[in-house]
């Protein structure tokens, strides 16, 4: 099967989805500081929000699947078309809608489904198909950087948004951005009709049955699963930890998560570099341990915006570094046919991670008054993950019989 993909300039691939991915993950990044203003002009507690932000996630997670299924049969441009104008109602929906079961069912459903057709799951296989064996850890590397400046360019302007605009003019601007960049990017995915050789091929169900019987395959799940937990719990609570603990000024939360998305460009972007040259199994136990690691000590000292940011720049290079390596994991096991799929089933346990990551972490402060429990757990999953990626098998699997790219 002659490769489609490579007919296109990776180079306007690279640009097109990272554009989307800047969009796409700086906005979802923000969503924490809507958290109290939501609150309070509903009148909800905190744990309302945070099961919005929760189910999100995890339809984000469940929609995954099913949108890389789509783009590797009939391409990532309708899929990330579909995802913008999802995206831009679910943003509509969350600064119109005040009753709370409402709000937690559309902007869940709605933002998981615009997340799910904009976000690495969706866009990881044309890029696979672009990028040749030897660029294909930096590529995704690359995909992950541009997702990293989303964060730290859109955070201060996000803030500045509700501040000067108010909290739902500000989701009303972002949801405009949104349709308006994402699609014209779209069109430039469109990818020419593929050149199918003579031969048995691997189907979906087929694809799905060998990844899930796959030992190391599931070991990435396992794994993804704490990426999730650790990444939306930090990313949605922190900058009510930060108030929580005397830390009122709303700039250090600002700062900490742009912070966060700065050094996350050289994160990803070295985890993908690096990724070309070592076991990419050891990689990902080193950033699983790192976080853990990071984590405790930064609980550990005295709470200051210095600590804050450091905090926030140790925790940016080991924030998305994780996607790079476990997709090239992927790509170079089960090769390219149905990459978007198996990213985005192992996205799905992500999500699942990051469902309770954000739920948990409400649920717990509503009960206990604190975060400190939800703390303890994401240093307890960080050294489990760290363990679960060492014995990952990194080979190729040899199907003689079929014809798989």
């Amino acid at each position: 099967m002659s490769n489609p993909a490579r007919t296109l300039d990776l180079k306007t691939i690279l640009l097109a989805t990272g554009v989307v991915l800047t969009l796409a993950m700086g906005v979802r990044h923000g969503f924490g500081f809507w958290m109290q203003p939501i609150s309070q002009a509903n009148g909800w507690s905190r744990e309302t929000y945070s099961l919005a932000m929760a189910l999100q996630n995890l339809l984000w997670g469940a929609f995954g699947p099913f949108a890389g299924m789509v783009a590797d049969r009939w391409g990532t441009m309708r899929v990330v078309l579909v995802g913008a104008f999802a995206y831009m109602a679910g943003l509509a929906w969350m600064a119109t809608v005040t009753d709370a079961t409402l709000f937690i069912a559309g902007s869940g459903i709605l933002i998981g489904l615009g997340l799910a057709c904009t976000g690495f799951g969706a866009v990881s296989g044309i890029i696979g198909r672009a990028a040749p064996p030897e660029k294909r850890s930096w590529a995704f590397g690359i995909s992950g950087a541009a997702s990293s400046f989303g964060q730290f360019l859109l955070m201060p302007i996000e803030q500045t948004m509700i501040s000067q605009a108010g909290w739902q003019n500000a989701l009303y601007l972002l949801a405009a951005i949104v349709v308006f960049l994402m699609v014209p990017m779209a069109f430039r995915l469109r990818e020419p009709v593929a050149q199918v050789a003579a031969g048995p091929r691997q189907g979906i169900r087929e694809a799905l049955g060998e990844a899930l019987g796959n030992r190391s395959f599931l070991l990435l799940v396992a794994g993804y699963f704490v990426c999730g937990f650790q990444l939306v719990f930090i990313g949605v609570h922190m900058p009510a930890y930060l108030r929580d603990q005397g830390l009122a000024d709303p700039k250090v939360a600002v700062i900490a998560l742009a912070l966060i998305g700065l050094f996350n460009i050289f994160g990803s972007y070295w985890a993908g570099k690096l990724g070309g040259r070592l076991p990419k199994r050891y990689l990902l136990s080193v950033i699983y341990f790192s976080r853990a690691a990071v984590i405790a000590l930064f609980l550990a000292v005295p709470l200051s915006p210095l600590s804050v940011y450091l905090f926030a720049a140790a925790m940016g290079v080991l924030w998305l570094s994780t996607v790079p390596l476990t997709n090239g994991i992927i790509a170079g096991v089960f090769g390219l046919s149905h990459m978007s799929m198996l990213a985005g089933v192992v996205f799905f346990s992500h999500q699942v991670g990051s469902f309770l990551g954000v739920w948990l972490a409400g649920y717990l402060f509503d009960l206990q008054g604190s975060y400190d429990l939800v703390w303890a757990i994401a240093i307890g999953l960080g050294i489990m993950a760290g363990l679960a990626n060492l014995p990952i098998d990194e080979r190729a699997l040899v199907r003689p019989h079929l014809k798989v790219a």
